[in-house]
């Protein structure tokens, strides 16, 4: 499994960002196992959380391994603190960056497949927020979504105020990420506004995996959001487990998400955990 670390200078965000791939191209069949026909592969935008960075999830989980048994691509970059969306003053724009520039940057560099039913983006916490809302906005480059613990606040965020204890709670913070913060709702940063305008213009809505753990704080948000998907007919798959915000959880659910996904079938290649004997 080839894994690989990108810098490229970034026209959305005007600055060189580091990027993490990982790239099935060196996998090794097990002897007697069919040989996979050369093609573009299945590619999956993988989004981190707060606090993260594009390599929390080859380090947190276990999706080098369980990709390359599916023969997927997987395309990690960094988003900061600030939630996958754009913000003009400082030219920051995430949401253009993930939906639109490191796609067509990846598909130049390496063999991916161009198809949308083959482009999948997905996400934990913040990064769930980034994938649904960019998986969405950009619904024309992906064919499904999957957020896990997704930080679905955008419809109560205005409410948000500077007394507490935490900066990623407070309403300045919010508001250097989300602008301003009545509107916020009713814009391209509120998942809800862009389904229900995918359905009035017509436009086909990504399939939809949401996870939560039953012991995370977000799961309320969730829940509701799941029934919202259902109500405006939205193709959802929703799953609880046991767990709170943590990577046991993420790591699990995961490998659910790359069982969900229309993937080549499962099998292991030769590496130093498996040699194939």
């Amino acid at each position: 499994m080839a894994l690989i670390q990108v810098n490229f200078l970034s026209e959305a965000l005007m600055r060189t960002v580091p990027v993490q791939v990982i790239l099935p191209v060196d996998k090794m069949g097990v002897p007697g196992s069919t040989v996979r026909k050369e093609k573009p592969f299945k590619t999956l935008y993988l989004l981190h959380g707060i606090f993260g960075n594009y390599t929390d999830w080859v380090s947190g989980t276990n999706i080098q391994r369980w990709a390359e048994e599916r023969s997927l691509a997987v395309v990690m970059p960094s988003g900061d603190n600030m939630f996958y969306v754009d913000q003009k003053e400082g030219h920051n724009f995430y949401g253009e960056y993930i939906g639109r520039e490191l796609v067509e940057m990846t598909r130049r560099m390496f063999p991916l497949s161009r198809k949308r039913e083959d482009t999948y983006i997905g996400g934990l916490s913040m990064g769930g927020y980034g994938a649904l809302r960019n998986g969405l906005k950009y619904s024309g480059t992906f064919g499904c979504i999957a957020s896990l613990s997704g930080a679905m606040l955008i419809d109560d965020i205005a409410e948000r105020t500077d007394d507490t204890a935490s900066f990623i709670d407070s309403r300045t913070y919010a508001q250097s990420v989300f602008g301003n913060l009545e509107q916020a709702a009713e814009s391209d940063k509120n998942p809800k506004w862009l389904v229900r305008r995918l359905k009035e213009e017509g436009k086909d809505i990504p399939k939809i995996y949401l996870t939560c753990g039953r012991q995370d704080s977000l799961l309320g948000p969730n829940r509701e959001f799941r029934d919202f998907l259902k109500k405006q007919g939205v193709d959802v798959t929703y799953v609880e487990g046991d767990g709170g915000h943590e990577w046991d959880f993420w790591n699990r659910s995961i490998r659910e998400v790359l069982e969900w996904l229309p993937l080549e079938t499962c099998e292991a290649g030769i590496n130093s955990g498996n040699v194939g004997l």
